[in-house]
């Protein structure tokens, strides 16, 4: 991206800035015991401009023109509070709130009014500050619009989102993400803050909302990849009593009721619980192939003091379903054109998964301007594959269809344990206000796996036709092969200040430094052990960002960061690779429109990789595990975020993305030539309406659309390698439309969603080249009874 270009955008974007002085309103929310009370929804009737209180009770309005006002401040569980005030021209008014409980709307709770995204505060920043006052770009997909849209996979789920995508579906068994180029590991995914296994599909019926955060995270969470992380909270316990049960079937045998409860325990509110949890059993669109599983979300949650909350949290999800790896591009060219329903696994495959984990998060206020959080979390992953190995891993598909299939099985174990805290505290320094987080986080987690024998040659198969019904399907018996046991270690501290310095700018500032280390055993079938232990490599990461905020509704920002990679392999010495950090620009502006109804947000950024590692060729060296790091790559991009609640009833979200990640340096792959699986342009509109008033009050319509750009498959041609037959091959670009419908009435709620309406055939692609149709036209409808 030119820095011309860059500094032109900035310029047209700032320029629009310039108002006219106005007064302004500050203040402080406080319950009946003076405690401050954060995340309160504050608003304007008569502009609708609404903020959130911060972890100090805290808020403010800028540039609110002269004159009276309706200030109305609400919260879960308390009294609305509503109050005249008066503003005058450049002048601040404070105030003082105080919010008592209202015991009958602890009972049954309805959330009205509207917090746009830019207002909204996201648990996956660990502090209490509203979006828009952090120079980084935040999407948060809440409990309503998840089933509104009756979302039942992260796919349908990144409908919502550009930028951050599907890129690939290894097996069936598993949604691979990725955004701004780059892949999200299982170090990028996160529940409730803290990381789980993303190699099996998350289960989406007990989230209380979906949270994104673009872009570098690693002054957070350490060892993330550069492109953001995902964060699912699922939903925690009240008091009073309530809950849902439901039950949603669809095609292809969908079959799968769920249930919600949660109650307060005793008296005096000391003690409540939540427990939901669903069973699933379906088929595919694809022959012979099928999935069950079950899930299961327990919660306590216990006021040991007015000042100190203990949370508990358990969960575990069961999953098995036949893995189907699709067909492959035959010489890298050509996606065979075969029925979408073809089956080409073995029948008896099966992939088997299991994680469970439980967590403890202590929070304690020390006072209004201090307050402590400490988690401590288990979780252990299980999963085997017993079936055929992917397409062209070893057996290349040929021009006339036929195929060898191998048979491959692996069972790996992941344990993983981590403690977690952080401070949040705010204080001045003269006329600046500071928002202080100092955190830590030490993790443990072993990797185990289980490899066996490949079987090559099971049988062979034609792509163009279905299986014969004498096909091989007897179930071989593999042979243990290697075991490997990959046990790392991990720490981190960080500290970052959120500093006001006046009403229009602020400066974010921070700096983490982590330490890992890593060490592999491998013990063969014979019993020879091979340890292979390596130093600790430590890194430092930085943030610096700063916030110009003309008005209250609108914000401009500029910011650094980076992340870092650890590296296996040694280099032309055999000394161990350092880590490759790869740094992060950014510079945007978030506007909020139409009297806070709206947020309409533009990011544009580079992130860049000059330290990449790849294989050496110094000396003539064949050695895969022989490393430099010589390599580079950039990813560029421009993101325009919108969403709006045009009138009561109506919600709109809409997005673009244009993102070109490539390699810029390389001696292996030819330079500029694009990573795989990433779309270079991703778009997406969805509209939900719902009728309030007259015979149709109750009904509620939807349409949700998403946009994927071309992307490339394959493998990246190697400079190496004269004639080399890898080469990257193109996958169309596709448009997809849901249409959704409900109707509420009573304690009942009746849903129907028609997916993939037109019906397009696209692909979702994983391995280098094993290709899966994405599912046809679909319906499902669910019931739903609350009490």
């Amino acid at each position: 991206m030119r820095p011309a270009f860059v500094l032109a955008i900035a310029v047209l974007l700032f320029s629009s800035f310039l108002g006219a002085q106005s007064g302004e309103i500050r203040g402080t929310v406080t319950d009946s015991e003076g405690k401050a009370s954060a995340f309160v929804n504050i608003q304007l009737s008569e502009t609708q401009q609404g903020v959130s209180s911060d972890v100090n009770g805290s808020f403010v309005f800028t540039e609110i023109k002269a004159g009276t006002y309706t200030l109305i401040a609400s919260y879960i569980g308390y009294k609305t509070l509503t109050q005249k005030v008066e503003v005058e021209a450049d002048k601040v008014l404070n105030l003082s709130l105080e919010l008592f409980e209202n015991a009958e709307t602890l009972k049954e709770i309805v959330i009205k009014g509207y917090v746009t995204q830019n207002e909204r505060i996201a648990s996956i920043g660990k502090m209490a500050a509203r979006q828009m006052d952090l120079p980084m770009s935040f999407q948060t997909l809440d409990r309503q619009t998840l089933e509104s849209q009756q979302a039942l996979t992260m796919q349908d789920v990144l409908m919502n989102t550009n930028g951050v995508y599907v890129m690939g579906a290894t097996g069936g068994y598993q949604e691979e993400i990725a955004g701004r180029g780059f892949p999200f590991s299982s170090s990028n995914t996160f529940k409730n803050g803290t990381r789980f296994v993303n190699s099996m599909l998350p289960e989406l019926s007990s989230l209380e909302r979906v949270e994104i955060l673009k872009g570098g995270a690693a002054l957070l969470f350490g060892n993330v990849a550069p492109g953001g992380v995902l964060n699912l909270v699922t939903k925690k316990p009240k008091f009073g009593f309530g809950g849902e049960v439901g039950l949603r079937v669809g095609s292809f045998g969908l079959l799968k009721p769920s249930f919600d409860v949660y109650r307060g325990i005793g008296k005096g509110e000391k003690v409540a619980f939540r427990l939901n949890g669903t069973y699933q059993t379906a088929n595919s669109f694809r022959q012979y192939v099928n999935s069950e599983r079950v899930y299961i979300n327990p919660s306590l949650l216990f006021k040991l003091s007015k000042k100190t909350e203990l949370l508990l949290e358990g969960d575990y999800l069961d999953d098995r379903r036949t893995p189907d790896f699709g067909a492959g591009i035959i010489n890298y060219e050509v996606i065979p054109d075969y029925p979408r329903d073809r089956f080409l696994g073995v029948k008896w495959g099966y992939v088997d998964s299991k994680q469970s984990a439980a967590a403890a998060t202590l929070s304690h206020r020390f006072n209004d301007k201090w307050k402590l959080n400490l988690s401590s979390s288990y979780r252990d992953t299980e999963q085997e594959v017993f079936g055929t190995t992917r397409p062209n891993q070893g057996t290349l598909i040929k021009a006339d269809g036929l195929w060898t299939r191998n048979i491959q099985r692996n069972a790996s174990t992941d344990n993983y344990f981590i403690v977690q805290g952080d401070i949040n505290g705010s204080f001045n320094t003269g006329q600046i206000s500071h928002q202080l987080l100092l955190g830590f986080d030490t993790d443990h987690f072993v990797q185990q796996t289980q490899q066996y024998a490949q079987l090559n040659g099971y049988d062979t198969v034609n792509i163009f036709e279905n299986l014969p019904s004498d096909s091989r399907n007897d179930i071989p018996t593999l042979k243990k092969g290697n075991f490997s046991d990959n046990p790392t270690s991990r720490y981190g501290v960080f500290i970052q200040d959120l500093i006001t310095l006046s009403t229009k700018f602020k400066v974010l500032a921070g700096i983490r430094y982590s330490s890992q280390k890593l060490e592999s055993n491998v013990t063969t079938a014979e019993g020879q052990v091979t340890t292979t232990p390596s130093p600790r490599e430590g890194a430092f990461s930085p943030r610096l960002g700063i916030v110009f905020q003309p008005n209250s509704n609108q914000s401009a920002f500029v910011s650094y960061s980076n992340s870092f990679s650890f590296n296996t392999g040694v280099d032309i010495e055999g000394k161990a690779l350092p880590p490759s950090i790869i740094d992060q620009y950014e510079v945007g502006i978030k506007n909020e429109l139409f009297k806070g109804r709206a947020s309409a947000n533009i990011t544009l950024y580079q992130i860049y990789n000059d330290k990449l590692a790849q294989n050496s060729l110094v000396n003539g060296n064949t050695y895969t595990y022989i490393k430099e790091l010589a390599g580079a790559v950039r990813s560029q991009g421009v993101e325009v975020d919108f969403s709006a609640r045009v009138t009561s009833n109506l919600i709109i979200i809409a997005g673009y993305s244009f993102n070109e990640t490539k390699y810029v340096k390389s001696n292996t792959y030819v330079e500029g030539s694009l990573l795989r699986y990433n779309p270079n342009h991703t778009a997406n509109a969805s509209i939900q309406y719902e009728v309030s008033e007259g015979t149709l009050k109750g009904l509620n319509l939807g349409f949700v659309s998403a946009y994927i750009g071309t992307r490339f498959a394959g493998r990246s041609t190697r400079v190496q390698v004269a004639n080399d037959a890898y080469r990257i091959t193109e996958i169309s670009d596709y448009f997809q439309f849901d249409a959704t419908a409900g109707y509420n009435f009573s304690k009942f709620a009746l849903r129907a969603k028609l997916a993939n309406l037109f019906n397009v055939l696209s692909y979702n692609v994983h391995d280098d080249n094993s290709v899966n149709p994405i599912a046809p036209r679909n319906f499902s409808a669910s019931l739903t009874w609350k009490f």
